[in-house]
């Protein structure tokens, strides 16, 4: 098997080389739109550097807790200014959501980038009481799973405040990337990847757990969703008709069906706290 082809997604999704540009602007008109309402607050620091800044998103009302979305891009590309959009369901549905930039590699390597992470989800949470939910997509899902992993980055008051974490088509096995050439900026050694790799290690007891990927994607990201939802005994959802790249669309809709399981259970949580 030619393992870099395996792990190439945008030669086979219709017309994927079209897709960033895209969210770029849908990103900016979200941006735009949620800043003139007074719910949008740009480029806040979690670190020193210029990418070590994320966006907050608003509600109308008082937060029920915050949600951090990471995105992915083989931990190579993009930042936090493609995304902003995939903020909308979850504030529709009374939540705050943080998306962070970090920094790339080869500037940074990946147990790096994980730390960085975790600042920015420490940070977030010190502007917004409640739970946390977490989700990430490909190698954002990858870094949320390593939130919640016992002996994980996060602070332990902030890893108590997380209550669900969902990564969507995550890398959680970093050790076949070993051989791409992707790795030629990844700079992955056999410990790191073990290390790094959240199919290797537990999740914590107290956070509620699901994973998502699309029908329609690589063989092998069905694979890794699999392998982590095997390994940590939680729900797979392999939704059909998606790919790599719509698979994360539901975020946009406060009623999809990836909306309602990243925080239906949470609401219902906080409901059931209240005696409602």
């Amino acid at each position: 098997m030619d393992m870099d082809l395996a792990y190439n997604n945008v030669d086979f999704i219709p017309d994927g080389e079209s897709f960033p540009d895209r969210w770029a602007a849908d990103a900016e008109a979200h941006r735009a739109l949620e800043h003139g309402l007074g719910r949008a607050f740009l480029n806040l620091p979690y670190g020193e550097t210029e990418r070590q800044r994320y966006d907050l998103f608003y509600p109308a009302g008082r937060p029920a807790g915050l949600m951090v979305f990471v995105h992915g891009g083989y931990w190579r590309r993009f930042d936090r200014s493609f995304w902003s959009q995939f903020s909308a369901g979850a504030t529709a549905r009374g939540w705050a959501v943080a998306v962070p930039s970090y920094t790339l590699a080869p500037d940074a390597r990946i147990a790096a980038i994980t730390q960085e992470i975790a600042l920015a989800v420490t940070s977030a949470a010190g502007r917004i009481a409640g739970p946390i939910v977490l989700t990430g997509h490909s190698a954002g899902g990858h870094l949320v799973a390593r939130m919640v992993q016992q002996g994980g980055p996060l602070p332990e008051a902030i890893a108590d405040r997380v209550a669900r974490c969902v990564p969507i088509s995550p890398v959680s096995d970093l050790r076949p990337l070993l051989e791409l050439e992707l790795n030629a900026d990844l700079r992955l050694d056999r410990d790191e990847a073990e290390a790094e790799s959240p199919l290797l290690g537990r999740p914590l007891s107290s956070v509620s757990l699901s994973v998502w990927v699309g029908a329609d994607e690589r063989p092998v990201f069905l694979d890794q969703a699999r392998w982590l939802a095997e390994a940590w005994d939680a729900p797979l959802h392999v939704p059909e008709g998606l790919h790599h790249f719509d698979v994360i669309d539901g975020l946009t809709a406060p009623d999809s069906d990836l909306l309602r399981d990243l925080l239906g259970p949470v609401d219902r949580a906080a409901q059931g706290d209240h005696g409602a």
